[in-house]
């Protein structure tokens, strides 16, 4: 079964940093497709930003140019590197692993909150 745990969550101050990790385990890595999505209060669950099983990434508009994803395939784990944070920022970030084939198989961490105030 595959798990997946965040962290790196925490309080950051506006424009301050933070980097998310999650360690993926109970599966082949590199075959998944990984993501990050958030979920603000009061608002629906939405993709920060995603990392193909190739190494192909794809970025929310809004953190386009401050956001990176990257992902270890010997380590099993893939990071969010978050520059220039907002209060817009503030919600629980989930990791999420996908495979669609040979079937689809789709798993969720238990997130992490990330809150910027000053």
């Amino acid at each position: 079964q595959v798990q997946l745990v965040e962290s790196g969550g925490g309080l950051v101050q506006p424009g301050g940093s933070l980097r998310l990790s999650c360690k993926f385990s109970g599966s082949i890595f590199r075959l998944y497709r990984m993501g990050w999505y958030r979920q603000a209060p009061g608002k629906q669950r939405e993709l920060v930003a995603s990392m193909t099983s190739g190494g192909i990434a794809n970025y929310a508009d809004s953190v386009k140019a401050r956001f990176t994803i990257a992902r270890d395939n010997a380590k099993s784990t893939v990071f969010l590197q978050m520059n220039n944070l907002s209060a817009e920022d503030t919600a629980v970030y989930y990791c999420n692993a996908e495979l669609t084939t040979p079937s689809i198989r789709d798993y969720w961490g238990q997130g992490t909150q990330v809150t910027v105030s000053s």
